[in-house]
């Protein structure tokens, strides 16, 4: 999940220096909400495991 944000980040830096405001704001939004559900994952898996033992 964190590539796809990476690769939602790179588009919409590409848009946006090519001038493109509508698909570089769609595109880092996209990336911002993956990489926030990645960190939530992220921080659930690690709370897991340290219950777990």
């Amino acid at each position: 999940m964190l590539s796809w944000a990476l690769t939602f980040l790179v588009v919409a830096l590409i848009a946006a220096l090519l001038g493109f405001g509508g698909i570089a704001g769609a595109s880092a939004g996209i990336a911002q909400i993956l990489f926030v559900i990645f960190l939530v994952l992220f921080v659930i898996s690690l709370v897991v495991r340290m219950l777990r033992g």
